[in-house]
């Protein structure tokens, strides 16, 4: 399904992500690191081309022709690092899934971040869901310490300084409000991806996150997946994904 292979001249990341080793970007650095071979020789020059039909290796592990592309949609729990591996031994959000494929996370939550994640084997798809310039939609709900007034949600949603930064333009919502333990439920959709972005926003405008969970990303959403959980995106979903990405 939604394979693009050919006869023809490819950068080198790009064909790797395609068949399924792990996202472009990731390829990208194993390439400058010089962990990718093409026809028994070492390239580390991001702009290399190569043919689908080359022998490719990568960290040694040569790349299959093909191989059948798996997406699947997984309830994060708290305490699991989203990584392929984890140098610390602790548990990573691909050992959750049971499947023989070499899969790797959509995008990143923290350690202690909750909520919907992709895993996939799809390159090219990864690249366009996690690149910013294509506003895919991610919904996110936070627990904050404090009262967090109409005022102050709105400054965030116009855009605050994270990292030297200005955020882009987002919505948000006041859920709840608790006077008696002092916290507020906040609804934020957002349309970037930074490091720890929705934490650093609240930081911006004095407010500590106490617990942070992602409801949804683009139109897929949590529905019937409990935390721990995971299930396989249907093909219409996959399509419609791609329709996405395809405009």
């Amino acid at each position: 399904m939604y394979n693009i292979f050919g006869d023809f001249m490819e950068r080198l990341q790009k064909i790797i992500a395609s068949k399924g080793y792990c996202s472009r970007r990731k390829a990208e650095e194993l390439i400058s690191k010089g962990k990718v071979k093409v026809n028994g020789s070492v390239i580390k020059e991001l702009g290399y081309k190569a043919d689908y039909s080359d022998f490719i290796e990568v960290e040694g592990n040569p790349l299959s022709d093909k191989e059948d592309k798996v997406y699947y949609l997984l309830n994060k729990p708290r305490g699991v690092v989203t990584s392929s591996s984890d140098d610390k031994g602790r548990k990573t959000v691909v050992d959750l899934i049971n499947t023989d494929k070499r899969i790797y996370p959509v995008g990143r939550l923290d350690y202690d971040t909750t909520g919907l994640l992709i895993l996939t084997n799809d390159g090219d798809l990864t690249n366009y869901l996690t690149h910013p310039k294509n506003n895919i939609e991610k919904v996110y709900v936070a627990k904050i310490k404090g009262l967090i007034t109409k005022e102050e949600l709105k400054v965030l949603s116009n855009g605050v300084i994270v990292d030297g930064k200005k955020t882009s333009k987002c919505k948000g919502k006041i859920l709840r409000t608790d006077k008696k333990n002092n916290t507020s439920v906040v609804e934020l959709i957002i349309h970037e991806g930074r490091n720890h972005q929705v934490k650093k926003m609240f930081e911006a405008i004095g407010y500590d996150v106490l617990k942070l969970k992602r409801e949804s990303v683009a139109f897929l959403t949590l529905d019937g997946v409990k935390s721990g959980e995971y299930r396989e995106l249907s093909i219409k979903e996959v399509k419609k994904l791609y329709g996405e990405k395809n405009g």
